[in-house]
């Protein structure tokens, strides 16, 4: 390590403090969809530039996308610019503004969702693990190298998106089409990793998010022979459909984490008022991450197919209807300069030998490969996202902010 890195990780170190409690600022700010009731990500925003603004960037630009859902009418995107000695290489870290719904909150019980606290060296909250930790790495980063005087080798992009969870179209989507990104830029959207930093993501799997509506007829829960039960049938398929996709798409291929495709139900809509009120619809959702070894509109048309065959079965009527499709896009490139320059930079800061590997998808770093511009996933979580009790460590989040500043200067 040279002297200019020691120096940097250094005033780092020095920073600790400031990193944790700004970390800690951001979990207190809830930024939901409005797709989860949320009012979006333009609160969290504000609290960030008010961070942003002190440590000197060249550069911020606002590239806002009109929603009407959110009391603000807008969801927020910014971008922060470090110039570096060659401003015609470029550096993007790629980190997002929005977080999921904290859920059930009897089964926090370090802390609730949005108060966040430390316990043995982790910080707890929602968002903290996904994506506050690897947004607030990148800025500290950044803040290192102005506070030290010192100018990156090329130019650092730091991108605070919006959207993220719900599918990115107010977010990189956004972006992309405002043709902010050119072919030879350097991607790194750090959404996903391992517990010690050594995975770097260069695939992901498809993903296919359903709406399942099971219409049937409301009656008294006493006289169940007058309606048709949605919820019963609902469930009925559901358990069909469950058994269907795992028994027909059972692949498994070691490069991806989990190896095979996974089809998990999980939202479920709230039907009737009342207990004695058989329900005349019922609405359940499934996630579906599906290996790139599968066709995903022959996955649909099974699903429909079933869907068929209950109908005739029972009378009800069964709309699949899709959140979200995604086929995944090839995978970046093993030998691409932005795989080669992070595997050189973590083998450096952490003395480990990296690898690589696919994930069941859903990051920013997709929409980039479908447009041929490489892209690597990668940070050092325990895989605690979207969880009760979400946490990450200090002493990651600490680590990231190093190697961020590594990938900045070497």
């Amino acid at each position: 390590m040279n002297m200019q890195s020691q120096n940097i990780f250094s005033e780092i170190e020095k920073q600790k403090n400031e990193i944790t409690n700004a970390l800690m600022e951001l979990i207190r700010i809830p930024a939901i969809a409005p797709e989860n009731n949320g009012q979006g990500e333009s609160t969290k925003a504000e609290k960030l530039m008010q961070m942003l603004k002190p440590i000197g960037f060249d550069k911020i630009e606002h590239f806002d996308a009109d929603d009407t859902r959110v009391p603000s009418g807008k969801r927020p995107n910014i971008i922060v610019y470090c110039y570096g000695q060659n401003p015609s290489e470029k550096l993007w870290i790629i980190t997002h503004l929005d977080i999921v719904p904290a859920g059930e909150e009897s089964l926090w019980t370090i802390t609730k969702p949005f108060e966040p606290t430390i316990k043995e060296g982790r910080i707890y909250g929602r968002g903290s693990e996904d994506n506050a930790h690897s947004m607030i790495a990148s800025v500290f980063a950044v803040k290192a190298l102005k506070n030290l005087g010192i100018k990156p080798k090329r130019t650092i992009a730091l991108a605070f998106v919006a959207d993220e969870e719900q599918g990115s179209e107010y977010g990189i989507q956004h972006l992309i089409k405002e043709g902010l990104f050119k072919k030879d830029d350097l991607i790194i959207v750090p959404d996903g990793g391992n517990e010690n930093g050594s995975f770097i993501e260069i695939a992901e799997k498809s993903a296919l998010w359903l709406r399942i509506r099971t219409i049937g007829k409301q009656t008294h829960a006493s006289r169940p022979s007058q309606g048709l039960n949605a919820h019963r049938i609902g469930m009925e398929y559901a358990i069909a459909l469950d058994k269907m996709l795992h028994q027909k798409y059972s692949l498994k291929d070691a490069y991806f984490d989990p190896p095979e495709s996974t089809f998990e139900p999980t939202k479920k809509d709230k039907n009737v008022d009342a207990v004695n009120i058989v329900p005349g619809e019922d609405i359940a959702y499934v996630d579906c991450r599906i290996l790139p070894n599968y066709d995903v509109e022959e996955i649909l048309n099974n699903i429909n197919r079933l869907a068929n065959e209950f109908e005739k079965k029972t009378g009800a009527i069964i709309k699949i209807e899709i959140v979200q499709k995604a086929v995944a896009p090839k995978p970046t490139d093993v030998d691409a300069e932005v795989v080669t320059m992070l595997q050189e930079a973590i083998r450096k800061t952490r003395g480990i030998e990296p690898k690589l590997g696919g994930i069941g998808g859903g990051t920013c770093a997709a929409y980039f490969r479908k447009i041929d511009i490489p892209a690597v996933v990668w940070s050092t979580v325990d895989e605690t996202a979207h969880q009760p009790n979400e946490n990450t460590k200090i002493e990651n989040l600490i680590n990231d902010t190093k190697t961020y500043a590594y990938l900045a200067t070497s």
